[in-house]
């Protein structure tokens, strides 16, 4: 058994309570994936995260384990069965609280059992039992206007635990909420999960949160973009090393910032070098993920606005034109998911790039981070139309019609031919902020049309 055996998760031998094998998803004709070769097992006790950056189809996994969606190649087996429909044996909480307004917190509650043959009073006494042990004690005749966040959160969580499901989905369930109410949340559902009180046998939790993932996992599950796939599977903390003074949580999630700021690099041969204590460029194995990777038309645009791009750049020009990941999370208090996204896009954009775990500005970055406003914008029009190919044919189409408008679903069509309709609107969504910032065109959500910027036409073949 090698050194990294110890910490890359293996598969037990017992018959999994949900398992996905070879799961496949892809959305429109082109049949590009969202999800490929996924494989995966959860048995009873265990609390697996899957942790990755946006588009590597984690969320899209989980709809297909709880039988929301069909996988499109590979199946969901359950007890070793394949799974025919929904999946009675999960309930979910979701990072939207979708309660229902005109109904009281008991009667939110209630309604995880009106689907269920139990009678009036099973049900209240169940709903009771749900509502005390995730502490909403008092508040079963409250309204959820009159709740904060962190209790209407609650309130998911009672709903899914009152049907008692044999394993529990939360996607991102704390994302929504502020610092401090979401710690509290979290270190509450680990008592709970620790001490055997929730009734379900195992939980998987998405996240884009590292910290999350290292203080509440069993097992993480971290994937790769483009299209989704598991890079590597590694074992959890055990309880007593969890705490944020942990030496061992420390190398841990510093082994996780190493796989995910190195997306192209073999994940297993960063945890082996990181064993043996080395910190150089790792060479992926074999032919690595960017050749089996299927080209798209366009890129996958991070989900970054354009007060997050700008901003980055700009404090990094700041201190000195460089700074490590770790730090920046640190020191700006930003969680790991959001700042790689960002981070994503100023490579994308040519401002920068990720050497070794550090963000360092190119020289065009740096002219960035210390223009003044129309300067800025000059810059970033520019490096748009270079770089990002959406915004480049957004652009010649408003060109070449002879209104120079465009619809907006026309383009969202066209991009669901690489994307879930899901992602296709968010990737347009993205353009829009970026092509509204760069003067490149103007769009009017209420009729849906973009405009072309005559001042900053493109002028070039």
């Amino acid at each position: 058994m090698s050194e990294a055996d110890t910490i890359v998760a293996t598969w037990s031998t017992s018959t999994a309570l949900l398992a996905a094998r070879d799961v496949m998803k892809y959305f429109g004709d082109d049949r590009r994936p969202v999800l490929e070769h996924v494989s995966v097992e959860l048995h009873e006790g265990e609390f697996v995260a899957l942790l990755g950056p946006s588009g590597s189809g984690k969320s899209t996994l989980l709809r297909i384990l709880a039988g929301l969606m069909e996988p499109s190649g590979g199946e969901v087996l359950v007890h070793g069965a394949p799974l025919e429909g929904t999946n009675p044996n999960v309930a979910l909480v979701f990072q939207s609280f979708a309660l229902f307004p005109w109904l009281d917190v008991l009667q939110n509650v209630e309604l995880g059992l009106l689907s269920m043959e139990v009678s009036d009073d099973e049900r209240r006494r169940r709903a009771l039992k749900a509502i005390d042990l995730i502490g909403l004690d008092g508040y079963e005749e409250a309204f959820p206007k009159e709740l904060s966040g962190g209790m209407k959160q609650r309130v998911g969580f009672a709903r899914a635990l009152v049907v008692q499901p044999e394993v529990l989905f939360m996607d991102e369930p704390f994302s929504a909420l502020d610092v401090l109410t979401a710690e509290n949340l979290r270190t509450e559902l680990q008592d709970l999960w620790l001490a055997k009180t929730m009734p379900t046998k195992a939980v998987v939790m998405v996240t884009h949160n590292i910290d999350e993932a290292v203080s509440l996992a069993d097992r993480i599950l971290v994937f790769g973009a483009n299209p989704g796939h598991i890079r590597v599977e590694l074992k959890g903390l055990p309880p007593s090393d969890r705490s944020e003074k942990s030496a061992t949580r420390a190398r841990l999630v510093d082994l996780i910032y190493r796989i995910m700021t190195n997306p192209e690099d073999d994940a297993v041969a960063i945890v082996e070098q990181s064993l043996q204590g080395r910190t150089r460029p790792i060479a992926a194995r074999g032919p690595g993920r960017a050749a089996a990777t299927r080209a798209r038309r366009y890129q996958v645009l991070p989900d970054v606005s354009i007060d997050d791009l700008t901003g980055l750049v700009q404090y990094i020009g700041g201190i000195g034109g460089h700074a490590a990941v770790q730090d920046l999370a640190r020191d700006l208090q930003m969680r790991a998911e959001d700042l790689l996204a960002i981070v994503e896009a100023i490579d994308l954009l040519g401002f920068g790039a990720l050497q070794e775990r550090q963000v360092v500005l190119t020289p065009i970055g740096t002219r960035f981070a210390d223009a003044e406003l129309d300067e800025e914008k000059a810059i970033f029009r520019a490096q748009a139309l270079d770089h990002i190919a959406l915004l480049h044919h957004i652009v010649r189409d408003l060109e070449t019609t002879p209104t120079h408008t465009l619809d907006a679903e026309r383009i969202i069509d066209e991009l669901e031919h690489s994307f879930s309709s899901e992602e296709a609107r968010r990737q347009f969504e993205t353009a829009v902020d970026w092509g509204r910032y760069a003067e490149l065109f103007t769009y009017d959500d209420s009729s849906g049309e973009l405009t072309l910027d005559e001042e900053h036409r493109l002028r070039r073949s």
